[in-house]
């Protein structure tokens, strides 16, 4: 088993592009191969120590899931086995996707929903991420200032997500312990 655990939920795939290019930029040696939520246990997630969890916003501000007019189960339905899992001595970095203009009110909220989950079972979370040159109204994700996660918007801003990730990766790497 590599170092860190990468999964996520998505609805048109652009999640699943952002977890598989993280899994790129380290390699199979230091990240396991991404895994969407729906195809996964609550024990395969406790099994890693350090985790990235990545999620898109739906709607009014929902993680992806049935409720949110999905075609597939993700995060909405798998939250009942992810608050049974113990987070302490864990390391959990978060991603977001979200659309600033189209949902200026609600922008990246489903981050704050997996933040409280591993916060409040006892995981430690990196990687927060500054608000600045983003043109939201609120974001229910942003803590004094940033944002718990990285905050990505493939609708808008898709031509800012590569030098954006590979910030925020060199920012949790030695959190992490992965190769800088």
């Amino acid at each position: 088993m590599a170092h860190v655990g990468v999964f996520f939920g998505t609805t048109s795939g652009n999640t699943r592009k952002i977890a598989k290019m993280i899994q790129k930029r380290f390699g199979e040696d230091w990240i396991d191969k991404p895994k969407n939520v729906n195809r996964v246990t609550a024990e395969e997630i406790a099994a890693y120590d350090r985790l990235i969890l990545g999620t898109p916003t739906m709607g009014s501000g929902q993680l992806p899931g049935l409720s949110a007019d999905c075609e597939e189960e993700s995060w909405e339905e798998f939250l009942p086995e992810l608050e049974e899992i113990d987070f302490s001595g864990k390391t959990v970095a978060l991603f977001g996707l979200g659309d600033q203009v189209g949902y200026p009110d609600e922008f990246v909220d489903g981050l704050m929903e997996l933040y409280e989950v591993v916060t409040e079972r006892g995981g430690r979370v990196v990687g927060a991420w500054p608000a600045q040159g983003y043109t939201f109204q609120q974001s229910q994700a942003l803590v004094d200032g940033h944002f718990v996660g990285l905050a990505l918007d493939q609708d808008n801003q898709g031509e800012q997500t590569e030098a954006r990730l590979e910030a925020w990766l060199r920012q949790i790497a030695p959190e992490m312990g992965l190769p800088l």
